[in-house]
């Protein structure tokens, strides 16, 4: 591959991002994917930047860290935030997409850029002198992951990731529901099934009593905290769930003019209403089992199940022990990682390192030297955290206000909404005058 390409291995949301940054960046672009000739224990679609687990990327809102995070990527160009917004479906203040329109507007801006997209499967990684972009995700195939042992010197970590269920909308009894969004914060956006006390118990016993999958090996690594399955929330105790993803609060059932004992909630997953996703209803319960106790939710008693929710198992390399400031193999620095290889966890974070590799690619090809964002800022925290966790302890982590700077002076006296406010106004300020620097 001559001076000034890139190869990109990997066509989820951080090697399509990262395809869009070095291609727009004046890199000649060869983006490797493995779908359609093979398919991922996860995957089903054939299109590029698929999601597979929710179809949801979480809040817009400048007082959460993802909602930083999706600002600054608007403002250096990215793709996904791009068609995220023109793919969007009602969500109260998240941002979630027809997943099938989104996938597809993806791989024909690509296609239309002039990128090469091999659909094949990347077995190894080419010799010489070539810029590599790894961006698996956390499903490498077998030849794949045995590529990145020997390419790493170290095991890969695994951990769970589980799958929510789809709906078919008009399998649904609406006169035992009611679409709000709590507190009305952006609509009436989620298909709300209320529960009293005596059902919400007898639906914890039939979930905690249920048959599960059977676990292999992988499955006794505990699941990551941010994609839970229900199964496992409940073992914690018989209150877990409503206080977690059937929490009632800031909701009003219409028919009784009382906030429920707790509330199962569905959200729009594509464009046209007709699939809706149970929200934190990720689970490794056997398919005959989900069929069953999730009909016992007020309103899903006909349901039909258009995808049952599943277990697969997510890979990520000891970031802190492995790589560069700039996601550059410390052994071999020609090769970058991005997605959730890396140890972030979440479309977002998944894409925001694929726009900062995919820049950084290009800028090598060149033989420029990486440029990284303020630490500041949503990205450059969440850079900081991959490369600079303790490696003995290291776990995926979603981007939070947790992993930013300190503020300075009487930044610790503040409220916490108030420090919120001013890491935000920092973070836009630090990334403004970084992109004006050039």
């Amino acid at each position: 591959m001559a001076s000034g390409e890139v190869l990109i291995i990997g066509g989820g949301l951080a090697g399509t991002e990262a395809a869009w940054q070095a291609r727009r960046a004046g890199a000649r672009v060869t983006l490797v994917e493995m779908k359609p000739k093979k398919f991922s224990p996860a995957h089903r679609s054939a299109s590029l930047a698929e999601l597979v687990c929710s179809n949801s990327l979480r809040s817009r809102s400048l007082e959460t860290a993802a909602g930083l995070l999706k600002e600054e990527m608007r403002r250096l160009d990215s793709l996904i935030m791009a068609v995220a917004e023109e793919t969007a479906v009602p969500a109260g203040s998240a941002l979630a997409v027809d997943r099938e329109a989104f996938s597809r507007r993806i791989t024909e801006i690509l296609d239309a850029q002039g990128i090469r997209i091999v659909r094949e499967e990347a077995t190894g990684i080419p010799a010489g002198p070539q810029t590599v972009v790894i961006a698996t995700g956390p499903l490498p195939s077998d030849a794949m992951a045995r590529t990145l042992q020997g390419l790493t010197g170290a095991d890969a970590l695994y951990f769970y990731d589980a799958i929510a269920p789809i709906v078919a909308a008009d399998s649904i009894d609406y006169e035992k529901t009611f679409w709000a969004s709590r507190y009305d914060k952006g609509g009436a956006d989620y298909l709300n099934c209320p529960m009293d006390q005596e059902t919400y118990n007898r639906f914890v016993t039939e979930i905690l009593d249920a048959e599960k999958v059977s676990p292999r090996a992988f499955e006794e690594i505990p699941p990551f905290e941010g994609c839970m399955p229900v199964e496992d929330l409940a073992a914690r105790g018989r209150e877990t769930l409503a206080h977690g993803p059937l929490k009632p609060v800031g909701l009003v059932d219409p028919k009784t003019g009382r906030r429920p004992y707790a509330v199962v909630q569905l959200r729009q997953d594509n464009a046209a209403g007709s699939l809706l996703n149970m929200v934190g209803f990720q689970t490794k319960m056997t398919q005959p089992e989900q069929k069953r106790i999730f009909r016992m939710i007020p309103g899903l008693e006909k349901a039909h199940f258009f995808r049952f929710g599943s277990v697969h198992r997510n890979a990520f390399l000891n970031a802190p022990r492995l790589f560069l400031p700039s996601l550059q193999l410390k052994r071999d620095p020609r090769i970058f990682f991005a997605g959730q290889i890396t140890g972030v966890e979440g479309y977002i974070e998944s894409a925001a390192t694929g726009l900062i590799v995919g820049r950084n690619a290009a800028r090598r090809a060149r033989g420029e030297p990486p440029v990284l964002p303020p630490p500041a800022t949503s990205l450059g925290a969440l850079l900081r955290y991959i490369v600079q966790a303790d490696p003995e302890t290291f776990q995926p982590m979603h981007v939070n206000f947790g992993i930013f700077p300190d503020l300075p002076g009487k930044g610790g006296r503040l409220s916490r909404k108030d420090r919120r406010k001013a890491c935000v106004d920092r973070a836009l300020r630090h990334l403004d005058a970084w992109l004006a620097r050039g």
